[in-house]
């Protein structure tokens, strides 16, 4: 098999594992299953739109997207296109690590749940990064992209901040600024932003010195 039909392989997988998980997750937030707490589940809108305010979920389809124009014989990378890739590579690492080091230990899930968060912290997030760093396309993490490409995470923190303070919700309990106040959330957020620029520049580093393939 060459080179450039294994890494389509690859990339199709990966398109594969994250719209499954996507639409596993959504099925499950649809029947009210609840992760992070006990409490009841909220109305149906209420629910569908927490879904969407996960970093996770806007990350994991991100990825979905992106893949999936790869497995086509894409050949045109406008730069649009470009800060999305960059977003769906830095986003994943970033929700893979934040998970792991962070989330993980306030889980207990089983069954289907179980499965979903496999899928979408775990599943996912090494699939991306692998089929990144073996099969790229290069070339495609440019510098002049760095300032475009953090607008995602930034207008995302602006956006769960803003919704926080008139609904009471956060989607993670490192954002939740009844928990630790506006400096420790502010503190997580610079955190957070810290890691992505870091990620992002030693993306585009790691860009520069992989070697070449074909896709």
């Amino acid at each position: 098999m060459d080179t450039a039909r294994t890494a389509r392989s690859w990339h199709l997988l990966t398109a594969a594992v994250a719209w499954v998980a996507l639409l596993l997750q959504l099925v499950l937030v649809i029947q009210g299953s609840v992760v992070l707490d006990d409490a009841a589940p909220p109305g149906l809108s209420t629910r569908l739109i927490r879904y969407i305010s996960y970093f996770t979920i806007l990350t994991n389809l991100l990825v979905a997207v992106t893949t999936t124009t790869l497995t086509l014989r894409q050949d045109r990378f406008p730069t649009w296109w470009k800060v999305l890739r960059l977003n769906a590579i830095v986003g994943i690492t970033v929700t893979g690590l934040v998970h792991w080091f962070l989330l993980r230990p306030l889980l207990d899930l089983d069954g289907a749940d179980w499965l979903a968060d496999k899928l979408l912290h775990v599943a996912v997030p090494l699939l991306a990064v692998i089929g990144w760093a073996a099969f790229g396309p290069r070339g495609k993490a440019e510098r002049r992209l760095l300032l475009a490409s953090l607008a995602y995470p930034v207008g995302w923190l602006v956006y769960t901040l803003v919704r926080g303070a008139v609904t009471g919700w956060y989607p993670y309990p490192f954002l939740d600024v009844g928990l630790h106040g506006y400096g420790g959330a502010l503190a997580a957020c610079a955190g957070v932003a810290v890691l992505f620029v870091a990620l992002t520049w030693g993306f585009m580093a790691a860009d520069r010195r992989l070697p070449q393939s074909r896709h």
